[in-house]
C-alpha cells in the first residue's frame, strides 16, 4: 500500500511559497521500503558422494533454512568446528555469508577444499534436522546430560550441536555425547582393492551425505529419547543403526534426477539392486566397454565410497539386504552384530515401502501397457518416468514421516523392533485410520516375513497390534501447560514438571508403577502441533515417566545396574466447551513395566556383553550402560 502523501502528481507549491513550507511527512507505518529476509539459503552439495563424480544428480542443491552465520558456519542450532585432530590444526572457517558465496549457493562440491566440507556438514544436517521437526510437528532439542558424574553443559548446548569435519585420521564417524557433537573422520582408501577411489587416496567421512544425516539421526533420537542409549536388549543398538540408515535412504527419493534416471534404467522397478549399463550386452556375454557395466542402484544403497574405500567392492549397506523367505525370517534368531540385525528392519520396512509403492504406481503401469508399451525394456518415457518419480518421492516422504512419529509412540526404555512395529501402526492410524493404500497391513506382513513379531501382542492382527486407547476422560492431567508451536518458556517447563511427577505419584498403580520402588521422573515432555486431514489443529504433549530401580548383579558380581520402568504418555487438549476449556486428557499409555523376567534378561544381556564387569568410569558410574557411537561404528 503506497504511503499517502507519495507520487501525488496535483502537488504544486504555491508562488512564492518556499519548498518544505507544507507539513512534514508522518512515518510510515507500512513495510513497503523494507526488503524482507530470504526464507531459504540454497547450498551446494554431493547428493551421494564424490565417488559418484557428476554422475545424475549427485552435485545438487539442498534449501536449509535462511539464517545470519558467522565464520564456520556457526548458526542457532549447528556450529562447525574444523579442528584437526591428527594434524593439531584448525582450518579456515568457511564464510557463507560472504556476498560472493551468497550469490553462488556457497562453495562448488571439492574434496579438496576443507571450506566445502564445512559447508556439507552444515546444509546436510541441517536440512536432517528441518525434516525431522516438520514431521514432528515440534522442535528437537540436543541431549545435555548433567548432575553428578557429567561436566556442566556449555551454554546454549540445548540448542546447539558441534560438527567436527575432520576430528580424527579413522575410518569412522560417529555422535558423541561427551563432545556433544559429531565426529567426522578421514583415512586412505585401499591400496588394492579402492573401488572407485585412487589407491590410498583419502576419504572423507563428511563428504558422505548418508554418513552424515546417519549420524545427525543418532543425535536427533538421543534428544527425543534418552534411554535408548542403554542396550538393555538385543535390538537396541540394532535399532539406532536401522533407524537412521532409515532416514538416510529415504532422502535418497528426494533427489529428483538421480530418481528419474534410475527410474528410466530399472523399468520403473525402484527395488532392483544392479542398473543396466547405458550399452546393450548379450545375456552371458563378457561386458568390452564402460557403459555396458552394471551399477550398484544408487537409491536403494548407503555410503559407496566409504564401503569402496575400505575395500569392501560395494557400498556399505543396502535397504534390502534380508529377503522376505523363511530363510530371511530366520536371521531374527542368527544376527547379533548391530549393522547386520538393523538390516532387518531396514528391509521389512522398504518392503513396505516398495509394496505400497507398487498399488500406487500399477494404474500408470496399465496405462502404460494399454498404450502398446513394454516393461521388458527397462527404458520408459520421460513423462511416465516423472510421474512415477512424484508418486515415489511422495510415498517415501510418508513413510519417513510415520517412521519419525513412531519414535512419539515408542515405550520411553528398553525399545525392540516388535515395540517399533506397534508404534508405526498406531502412529499411522492415529494421524490417517482410513488407509486407502492399505499401508499397515504392508508394514504387518513384511515384518512378519522377516521374523519380526510384537511379543507383548495378543494375536497378529491390526487391532492387537495397535496400542491400547485410554477410555476417553479416564485419566486427566489438569494444570499443564501446552504452550505454542515454538516451545515452552523455563518457567512453563517447570511448572510442567512439577504436574507430571505429582499426577505419576497420584496414578501410579494406574499407570502401572510400584509407588514403593522410588520416585517417578519425567525426563521429557513435547508439546506438539498437527493439522489432520479433517482441517482441524490437534494439541497434545509427548511424555515419558520412568522409574529407575538399582539392582545388584548377583552371582558374585559385585555392583548394580539401572534397571529403568516407564510409560509413554499421549495427552490431548481438546477444544474449548460452552466458553471453557476442558483438562488435558491420557489418550495413550504406552507401558515397558517391571516384570521378573525382564529384570533377568536386563540383567543378562548387559553380563554377557561384559558391561557388568567393565571397571566404572571415574565421574560417571553409568557411562559403561550407555552405547559407544564410536566403538560401534569403528571400521563399519
Amino acid at each position: 500500500m503506497p504511503h499517502p502523501s507519495r507520487f501525488k502528481c496535483d502537488d504544486v507549491t504555491l508562488t512564492g511559497e518556499a519548498p518544505g513550507a507544507h507539513a512534514e511527512m508522518p512515518d510510515d507505518i507500512f513495510s513497503t521500503t523494507e526488503i524482507p529476509f530470504p526464507s531459504e539459503r540454497p547450498l551446494n552439495v554431493y547428493a551421494f558422494d564424490p565417488s559418484l563424480g557428476s554422475f545424475v544428480g549427485n552435485q545438487m542443491v539442498t534449501h536449509v533454512r535462511y539464517e545470519s552465520l558467522e565464520p564456520g558456519p556457526i548458526g542457532e542450532r549447528f556450529a562447525v568446528i574444523d579442528y584437526d585432530g591428527s594434524q593439531k590444526t584448525f582450518y579456515k572457517p568457511v564464510n557463507l555469508d560472504d556476498p560472493k558465496l551468497l550469490m553462488t549457493g556457497g562453495l562448488p562440491p571439492s574434496q579438496a577444499d576443507p571450506r566445502f566440507h564445512q559447508q556439507m556438514v552444515y546444509a546436510v544436517a541441517s536440512e536432517t534436522l528441518q525434516r525431522f521437526e516438520f514431521a514432528l510437528g515440534r522442535r528437537v532439542r540436543w541431549r545435555t546430560r548433567s548432575g553428578s558424574g557429567h561436566p556442566a553443559p556449555p551454554k546454549g548446548a540445548s540448542r546447539r550441536l558441534s560438527l567436527f569435519p575432520h576430528a580424527m585420521c579413522a575410518p569412522n564417524a560417529f555422535y558423541s555425547p561427551d563432545a556433544h557433537g559429531i565426529l567426522f573422520g578421514y583415512f586412505k582408501a585401499s591400496r588394492t582393492n579402492p573401488g572407485r577411489n585412487l589407491p590410498g587416496q583419502t576419504v572423507f567421512t563428511c563428504l558422505s551425505h548418508d554418513i552424515v544425516v546417519h549420524e545427525t539421526t543418532h543425535a536427533i533420537v538421543d534428544g527425543i529419547r534418552e534411554h535408548f542409549m542403554e542396550p538393555t536388549n538385543i535390538d537396541v543398538a540394532a535399532f539406532h543403526e536401522a533407524f537412521a540408515d532409515l532416514a538416510a535412504l529415504f532422502l535418497h527419493f528426494s533427489h529428483k534426477e538421480a530418481l528419474i534416471d534410475t527410474l528410466q534404467k530399472t523399468g520403473g522397478k525402484l527395488f532392483e539392486f544392479k542398473l543396466k549399463g547405458d550399452a546393450d550386452l548379450a545375456q552371458g556375454a563378457t561386458p568390452a566397454i564402460q557403459s555396458q557395466l552394471s551399477t550398484e542402484n544408487p537409491l536403494i544403497v548407503l555410503a559407496t565410497q566409504f564401503g569402496e574405500g575400505a575395500g569392501r567392492q560395494s557400498s556399505l549397506r543396502s535397504a534390502l539386504m534380508t529377503p522376505a523367505t523363511p530363510d530371511g525370517a530366520k536371521e531374527m534368531a542368527t544376527k547379533i552384530e548391530p549393522h547386520e540385525r538393523g538390516s532387518i528392519l531396514v528391509a521389512a520396512v522398504f518392503d513396505a515401502y516398495f509394496t505400497v509403492y507398487g498399488r500406487r504406481t500399477f494404474d500408470l503401469f496399465r496405462i502404460y501397457r494399454a498404450g502398446g508399451g513394454s516393461l521388458d525394456k527397462s527404458d520408459l518415457p520421460v513423462p511416465l518416468a516423472n510421474r512415477l518419480a512424484m508418486e515415489a518421492s511422495r510415498t517415501a516422504e510418508e513413510f519417513f514421516t510415520i517412521c519419525a512419529r513412531a519414535l512419539d509412540y515408542c515405550p520411553p526404555v528398553d525399545i525392540t523392533f516388535g515395540d517399533f512395529l506397534r508404534a508405526l501402526l498406531t502412529a499411522h492410524l492415529d494421524y490417517t485410520p482410513d488407509d486407502p493404500d492399505h499401508i499397515r497391513d504392508a508394514l504387518m506382513q513384511a515384518f512378519r516375513l522377516r521374523g519380526i513379531v510384537a511379543e507383548s501382542a495378543t494375536c497378529f492382527s491390526e487391532d492387537a497390534l495397535f496400542w491400547p486407547k485410554v477410555v476417553r476422560g479416564k485419566l486427566k492431567v489438569p494444570g499443564l501447560i501446552f504452550g505454542d508451536p515454538n516451545g515452552l518458556t523455563k518457567e512453563e517447563k517447570d511448572h510442567n514438571g512439577d504436574v507430571l511427577r505429582a499426577f505419576a505419584l497420584k496414578h501410579a498403580g494406574q499407570l502401572g508403577f510400584d509407588a514403593k520402588a522410588g520416585a517417578i521422573a519425567a525426563p521429557s515432555f513435547h508439546p506438539m502441533f498437527s493439522t489432520g486431514k479433517d482441517g482441524k489443529l490437534y494439541v497434545s504433549m509427548v511424555v515419558e515417566l520412568v522409574q529407575t530401580m538399582r539392582v545388584p548383579f548377583g552371582h558374585g558380581i559385585p555392583g548394580t545396574f539401572p534397571l529403568r520402568n516407564g510409560v509413554t504418555l499421549l495427552i490431548a487438549q481438546d477444544p474449548p466447551e460452552h466458553d471453557g476449556r476442558p483438562d488435558p486428557r491420557v489418550r495413550f499409555v504406552i507401558p515397558k513395566l517391571y516384570q521378573s523376567e525382564r529384570e533377568e534378561r536386563v540383567r543378562n544381556f548387559y553380563v554377557s556383553s561384559g558391561r557388568a564387569t567393565t571397571p566404572p568410569s571415574g565421574h560417571d558410574e553409568d557411562k559403561r550402560f550407555r552405547l559407544d557411537f564410536a566403538l560401534l561404528h569403528a571400521g563399519v
